[in-house]
């Protein structure tokens, strides 16, 4: 299998195994000032093969490289960084929310524990279906890297080395994600933003600060969906797949089937109070023991796309959550 493809004469992508039934991810090597890495993979043998054996194809050796940028902290985009800094003294660049996440900082990961425990007992969750959640987030931990940003960028931003990319913001998959927008030809390295093949999911996070309410993820993808729309975007270089050629018409379509979805879960609401599991298991009768994690997020920002069109609200009763249509 050819695992990289020179996409520009300054962009090559390198594709690596997950163990993920998302499948291979996406990293990219753009040759700009600096060499830079896009991205960096999942932590399994594996995968570092297959990358070490790509950048050699492309002339390179890990010491050339001077920064890998983080696309968002997802354990299949930043789990070879162990690897790689355990040979190079490459800078890792990031949005200041990945910190938490590639550190395992341990009040903020006592504070995530704390904070699903509590969201899916009053959602309705059985207790057997969140010791599995607690336990699959603990294994995913081993896919994933233990290290620290060196330099931190946000909206707006130049990155060094890469002239003419700037940072644009684009949560809602994850609350670190960005994305770089190349203005001259509409070029995006979009991460897990925009996919060709698959709907990204608006992850459920704590919130940045204990107190604060939850980030509503959906609807800021939406809103970073319609963003790109006015951005002029021509072609958008993925974390996972072919590149998208069609993005007008892809973000028309995700947009109508959130709205699609949305509104099927009024209906149900409208017939009865259910909770968000049982809403979950309705919509995800196949797949949702074996991916509670997804598809609860995605249940659950279907609701909250509901609250905000003033078409549910939540009645609370003995310690749970029900929704109810309006």
């Amino acid at each position: 299998m050819d695992h990289t493809q020179i996409l520009t004469k300054d962009i090559h992508q390198i594709t690596v195994p997950t163990p993920f039934n998302v499948g291979p991810v996406n990293m990219y090597v753009i040759e700009g000032d600096a060499l830079t890495l896009i991205d960096a993979g999942v932590k399994t043998d594996e995968a570092w093969q297959v990358f070490l054996q790509e950048i050699e194809s492309l002339g390179y050796r890990l010491k050339d490289f001077d920064q890998v940028i983080l696309t968002h902290h997802h354990v299949d985009h930043v789990g070879l960084l162990d690897y790689i800094r355990n040979e190079s003294d490459i800078r890792v660049v990031g949005h200041f929310r990945n910190q938490p996440w590639i550190s395992r900082d341990p009040d903020f990961l006592e504070r995530h524990d704390r904070f699903f425990n509590l969201l899916y007992r009053r959602n309705g969750v059985p207790e057997p279906f969140i010791d599995d959640v607690q336990k699959m987030r603990r294994r995913l931990f081993n896919f994933s890297c233990h290290t620290s940003l060196d330099k931190v960028i946000a909206e707006g931003d130049e990155v060094d080395g890469l002239s003419g990319w700037k940072v644009i913001e684009t949560s809602g998959h994850a609350q670190s994600h960005i994305s770089l927008f190349r203005e001259k030809d509409g070029l995006l390295i979009g991460g897990d933003h925009i996919i060709a093949h698959i709907s990204s999911n608006a992850l459920i996070e704590p919130p940045a600060v204990e107190t604060e309410d939850r980030p509503r993820t959906l609807i800021q993808y939406r809103d970073s969906l319609k963003r790109c729309q006015s951005m002029g975007i021509s072609r958008v270089l993925s974390g996972h797949g072919a590149d998208v050629t069609d993005v007008h018409p892809l973000i028309e379509n995700r947009l109508k089937k959130n709205e699609e979805r949305a509104n099927l879960i009024h209906q149900w609401i409208l017939a009865e109070p259910m909770t968000v599991f049982d809403i979950c298991r309705r919509l995800f009768a196949r797949v949702y023991e074996q991916q509670l994690a997804l598809t609860m997020s995605e249940t659950l920002g279907h609701l909250d796309l509901l609250e905000s069109w003033e078409k549910a609200r939540i009645k609370h009763k003995n310690g749970i959550d029900y929704y109810i249509g309006l």
